[in-house]
């Protein structure tokens, strides 16, 4: 029998894990909605298990987790942040998706304020051979965190070796992610769903840039929320919470009454 309650599921970044999503998975929970965030192939290992998949293998294992989600929910919502709205949008296309979709900083364009002036030379490296699997792009301060506190306990959470994101990703990854940007540039007018899209003014990574792509090209009705206080990570920096309010009212979920700040996602590290 197929369920009334809704489902979302939720998509986490590139090199990252479910703590990319911050609160939302709980968020959504207590909302009454039914929460799902797998882990992407190549995730959770070490980094260089990224260079044995490509971006098909992200879409089409959300894609697989979409439908076992539609045989059991009536409304299935999508959500990604950073490489995960990428691959969100992918399948919100594959699966002709008419339900909510919410994309955190997509990367439609790598151009944000903290990345080397020559990263577009990536693409003359990407053409000689086996070069892009050699060469790494390490995770720096500020990890797309503006707020100072989190970045100072994320660098120690590297510094200590944990596991909650790659501490580099191989360059041959990014050529994958390039590839899901070319195929996506092509295709969005195909997607005709509600789509929420929240991009910082500030981002270090994609600038705003993205998101005024995906206004101007997605085929259906758009609700797009700018953020003046964060960068990059918009689940887990400074508006973190209005960006969970804007959530929940996009997805029309109540929110239930206001209480101290959940410690779980990357805010969990740093001390009160």
């Amino acid at each position: 029998m197929v369920s009334t309650r809704p489902a979302a599921l939720l998509v986490h970044g590139l090199g990252g894990t479910a703590y990319d999503l911050g609160a939302l998975g709980r968020t959504l929970e207590d909302a009454d909605i039914v929460t799902h965030s797998p882990v992407l192939p190549g995730h959770g290992g070490s980094p260089e298990d990224l260079l044995s998949v490509g971006w098909e293998d992200w879409v089409e294992s959300i894609r697989k987790e979409y439908r076992a989600l539609k045989a059991k929910h009536k409304v299935v919502h999508l959500a990604g942040v950073c490489l995960g709205g990428l691959v969100a949008l992918e399948v919100a296309r594959r699966e002709n998706h008419q339900d909510k979709l919410a994309l955190y900083a997509p990367p439609m364009f790598l151009d944000g304020w903290s990345l080397p002036k020559l990263t577009w030379l990536r693409h003359a490296v990407y053409l000689v051979p086996r070069l892009a699997k050699k060469m790494r792009v390490p995770e720096v301060s500020p990890f797309g965190i503006k707020n100072v506190r989190i970045r100072k306990a994320i660098q120690q959470r590297f510094e200590r070796g944990d596991r909650f994101h790659y501490a580099y990703i191989p360059l041959a990854c990014i050529r994958e992610v390039d590839r899901l940007r070319r195929q996506l540039k092509r295709h969005l007018h195909e997607i005709t769903c509600p789509t929420l899209i929240v991009h910082a003014d500030e981002d270090d990574i994609t600038s705003p840039r993205s998101a005024h792509y995906l206004m101007q090209y997605l085929g259906g009705p758009v609700d797009f929320m700018p953020l003046s206080n964060s960068y990059h990570m918009v689940m887990v920096d400074n508006e973190r919470a209005e960006v969970l309010q804007r959530s929940l009212k996009f997805f029309n979920a109540a929110p239930q009454a206001k209480a101290a700040e959940p410690s779980y996602g990357w805010t969990a590290y740093v001390a009160a």
